[in-house]
């Protein structure tokens, strides 16, 4: 199925022309352009509920305001021409950071959700002790760049692994290298280094939401979303929802046991199969750079027997694990994505999908696997898309929406 064109649906709730809901009703009309797109008047009222009057009112205050501009008038065959209502760049700016076990990302969003700076640390493994002096140095580049504007931010989102300290011997880090890890609040620690609000979420949780928000989620309303990075993770969408679950855990995939045939030995889970550091290890024991694994150059000819014995072992484990995940959940559709070469992507989804044809699907509907739209960004960018959530969305849970579209 092609979504490419369909239109986002948007959430439940609606405003009210009540008095004292002024800055409630803000946030539906900043919700209702975010989510379809600039926007007349007449359209903004009919999607939020709201009279012509309150919403006349408040776009004129959000323009004032700086967070609302007026585009070019639209002349259409029948009526009079209308002005659509976009969100103004410039309005706000928010941070997101991505810890991840090999890099970290530093970026800087416009309110219209363009990416404006972006800085990379890169390592072999995530030791506090020069993760946090490289952050300072990156945040204070991303503050330079963004200049006068460096007062529009209004928070930090930190996408990072829940546990951090977590498979140091398959990363290969020193014995104590990650101790760390397991006494350090990784939100406090940034909001006293920024100052500033802080939003957490697990690194493929935070991609999901970029998903969710600027990808493939404006027209789907549950999927199970896969990215392959250092290691293998996921998110999920349950009718319209960001689903974190009570751990904040949901979408773990990577830790999805895998079938076994030698029962005497333990269970490996997906990430021993389908991670990009298993990539990165078969290229560097045939000595090649193992970065080649997260770009063009894993699909050269030099290096194509190496990365074909990794996805020959990566597309079973994976639509293994999504057999798993679809009976279980009934989804609509896998999106993967990941830290990788675009084509590289498209080739994990035609394999798997190859493996997927000999599966039995006797009780289960088979979901379609789509190719994620965001790419290595998601985990920074879902990171920044959540203090923009909290500070502009009309409640603070993020990304409700409903399984249909509401009857205009």
């Amino acid at each position: 199925m092609d979504t490419t064109g369909m239109r986002p649906s948007l959430k439940r709730t609606v405003g009210s022309n009540q008095v004292g809901m002024r800055q409630f009703n803000e946030r539906i009309v900043l919700q209702a352009i975010r989510l379809h797109g600039p926007l007349p008047k007449a359209d903004v009222g009919r999607l939020t509920r709201l009279s012509m009057q309150t919403v006349s009112m408040i776009v004129d205050r959000l323009i004032d305001d700086g967070l609302l501009e007026k585009q070019a008038r639209v002349r259409g065959k029948i009526g009079q021409p209308s002005v659509p209502i976009a969100l103004r760049a410039g309005g706000a700016y928010t941070i997101g950071i991505k810890v991840g076990r090999r890099s970290l990302d530093v970026l800087a969003m416009d309110f219209a959700g363009r990416v404006v700076s972006r800085d990379v640390f890169e390592y072999p493994y995530p030791d506090p002790r020069t993760l946090f002096p490289a952050l300072e140095t990156r945040l204070a580049r991303v503050n330079q760049a963004l200049g006068a504007n460096a007062e529009k931010v209004v928070g930090v989102g930190v996408a990072a692994p829940l546990w951090l300290g977590g498979w140091r011997d398959f990363l290969g880090a020193p014995p104590d290298a990650l101790d760390a890890w397991h006494e350090i609040d990784l939100r406090s620690r940034i909001a006293t280094m920024t100052g500033l609000p802080v939003e957490f979420a697990k690194d493929t949780t935070a991609a999901c939401a970029a998903e969710l928000v600027m990808g493939q989620g404006r027209g789907i309303h549950n999927f199970l979303y896969l990215f392959v990075g250092t290691f293998i993770g996921g998110g999920l969408v349950i009718d319209g929802r960001l689903h974190g679950g009570p751990h904040e855990n949901a979408g773990a995939v990577g830790s999805i046991p895998l079938r076994e045939t030698n029962a005497r030995k333990p269970a490996r889970q997906l990430l021993h199969a389908a991670s990009g550091f298993v990539l990165e290890r078969l290229l560097s024991e045939a000595g090649k750079p193992p970065a080649a694994a997260h770009d063009h150059r894993a699909l050269s000819p030099d290096m194509w027997r190496h990365t074909e014995q990794w996805l020959d072992s990566a597309c079973p484990a994976i639509a293994s694990a999504l057999t798993n995940a679809a009976a279980l959940l009934d989804l609509e559709a896998v999106v993967i994505d990941g830290e990788l070469d675009r084509q590289m992507v498209r080739e994990i989804i035609r394999r798997t999908e190859r493996v997927l044809d000999r599966f039995e699907w006797e009780g289960m509907v088979r979901p379609q696997l789509l190719e994620g739209a965001i790419g290595a960004d998601a985990r920074a960018m879902g990171g920044a898309i959540l203090p923009m959530y909290a500070h502009f969305a009309p409640v603070h849970e993020l990304f409700l929406k409903p399984a249909t579209e509401p009857p205009y």
